[in-house]
């Protein structure tokens, strides 16, 4: 028979072993609201409503703006905002310069936290490009005043910035 202290702990041991179903409460709490956030039988989710409701998008609007530019596929295809999706679809998302790649776990429509967001799918996406160290350029010190024509064409060029100019130092009318 098992004792007071492992009924308490949903079946585990004093070591932490053991059945796994116990979760912590605040989890169990915001997967209950997820479930909650789930379509009622019979009824669809769009994709755009749900990229958005699993955090992929900031906005919804932004999500039906990336279904309308072709950034969004279910399963290779280019998407409406109003496709429905299902449980399975592989969904990629092109988005601020990374391609994210989910498979749908389970379908909601109410935005819900990122923790239980997380649940909501699996992420095959390769990992993000990592963050170059660049020190900002063209940066002056507060109270130097105004740059010199020098100064300004130093600083384009550290930027990139190259104008093309004609006679006289003038930029040329392109």
């Amino acid at each position: 028979m098992a004792s007071e202290r492992d009924q308490d702990t949903g079946g585990m041991g004093g070591d932490g072993t053991g059945d796994a179903t116990a979760v912590d409460p605040k989890v169990a709490a915001a997967v209950a609201a997820a479930e909650a956030a789930a379509p009622k039988n019979g009824e669809n989710v769009r994709i755009d409503s749900w990229i958005w409701a699993v955090r992929l998008v900031k906005t919804r609007s932004l999500g039906a703006t990336a279904c309308r530019g072709g950034h969004v596929r279910v399963n290779g295809e280019r998407v409406k905002p109003a496709h429905s999706v299902r449980i399975g679809d592989e969904v990629r998302l092109r988005h601020e310069g990374r391609e994210r790649i989910v498979v749908v776990k389970r379908l909601i429509r109410k935005r819900v936290g990122a923790p239980v967001a997380a649940q909501c799918y699996v992420d095959n996406s390769p990992p993000p490009p990592p963050r170059e160290a660049v020190a900002p350029i063209g940066i002056r010190d507060r109270g130097a005043g105004r740059p010199t024509k020098r100064d300004r064409r130093e600083l384009e060029r550290l930027r990139g910035l190259e104008i093309m100019r004609g006679p006289g130092g003038r930029p040329e009318a392109r």
